[in-house]
């Protein structure tokens, strides 16, 4: 006598499923940041795929026995530049600084609320997980472009199907490796010190006294060769070029000079000044500590005593790279 056996696979209702998977990365970019600023202040970027995506609709949060693990490695210790520079900074879990990643170990983002604060498991849309990163204050670094490339180790274990009374139909275990790529573009920059020049006053040109030892401080980005150039000033004279001031439709003619020479300092050409002839740290920029430039300044002599009052004038100074 024969006999057959018929297995069915009942469907609980309202059964849930979800299922995850390693995918490409979306590459994280700092974008273009001046030297100054990534040295003082913290600087953020994120990426809104850090290579896991899942789908599902389970209708409840992950349980203490389920895990998101995330290993992250390279063979640098932060973003390289061109000269051999390096920005160090730190990945976060979330969009705050609460929940960092070391290199080298696995980071549970099943923990903490972060899957369920992200609804990665709570609809049939695919939804990836983000990452967020934030440089490391005290970065003194040459311009150009900084990059590294991130191995990212995904591993997981939840249960993946929820049925009537929240019965684990199921667990989704898996594991892959992803990259992500991080970049960074510094570009050059100077903080800028350059006090006021006060002849004083006088009761005729002759009388007033040169301005000497005066000083412009520049702290630059490490690494830069620039010059420095000082305007005309807002009231020039069109033949002979002397910088004058004004006041009340009246000139006074000055000018300001190189060291402690009378090669007059201006802004094109030769009449500029290169970081290789600053007086104190002469050459290329050192990021953290200044270069100064001397000068002097005088009002011309060969003028005629202009009418009493107090004669202004602006001076530009630009640093060009």
């Amino acid at each position: 006598m024969s006999r057959f056996y018929l297995w069915l696979l009942l469907m609980l209702p309202g059964a849930a499923q979800a299922a995850c998977a390693v995918v490409s990365t979306t590459p994280a970019a700092f974008g273009s940041i001046s030297s100054i600023a990534l040295r003082t202040t913290a600087q953020n970027s994120s990426t809104l795929n850090g290579g896991l995506s899942c789908t599902g609709s389970l209708l409840s949060l992950l349980t203490s026995n389920d895990r998101f693990w995330a290993t992250v490695t390279s063979s640098q210790s932060g973003l390289l530049g061109p000269t051999g520079d390096v920005i160090g900074y730190t990945i976060y879990a979330n969009n705050s600084t609460s929940y960092p990643l070391t290199r080298g170990t696995a980071y549970d983002f099943a923990r903490n609320g972060i899957i369920d604060a992200l609804g990665l498991l709570a609809g049939p849309v695919p939804k990836t997980v983000p990452l967020y990163l934030g440089t490391t204050i005290g970065s003194n670094v040459a311009a150009g472009v900084y990059t590294e490339t991130l191995s990212i180790f995904w591993n997981w274990n939840y249960c993946s199907g929820v049925g009537i009374g929240a019965i684990c139909l199921g667990r989704d275990i898996g594991s892959g490796t992803t990259t992500l790529t991080v970049n960074l573009t510094v570009s050059n920059d100077c903080t800028i010190t350059a006090p006021n020049i006060a002849f004083g006053s006088a009761p005729v040109v002759s009388a007033f006294t040169p301005v000497t030892g005066q000083t412009i401080n520049l702290a630059c980005t490490k690494g830069s060769a620039y010059t420095v150039g000082l305007s005309d000033g807002q009231n020039p004279l069109s033949v002979g070029g002397r910088r004058r001031m004004v006041s009340s439709g009246n000139y006074l003619a000055y000018d300001i000079f190189k060291s402690a020479g009378t090669t007059r300092w201006g802004s094109v050409g030769a009449a500029r000044r290169a970081s290789t002839d600053a007086e104190v740290n002469p050459g290329n920029g050192l990021g953290t500590g200044s270069q100064i430039f001397n000068y002097n300044a005088k009002i011309y002599t060969d003028q005629a005593t202009p009418p009493g009052g107090t004669y202004v004038d602006n001076v530009v100074l630009d640093v060009g790279f």
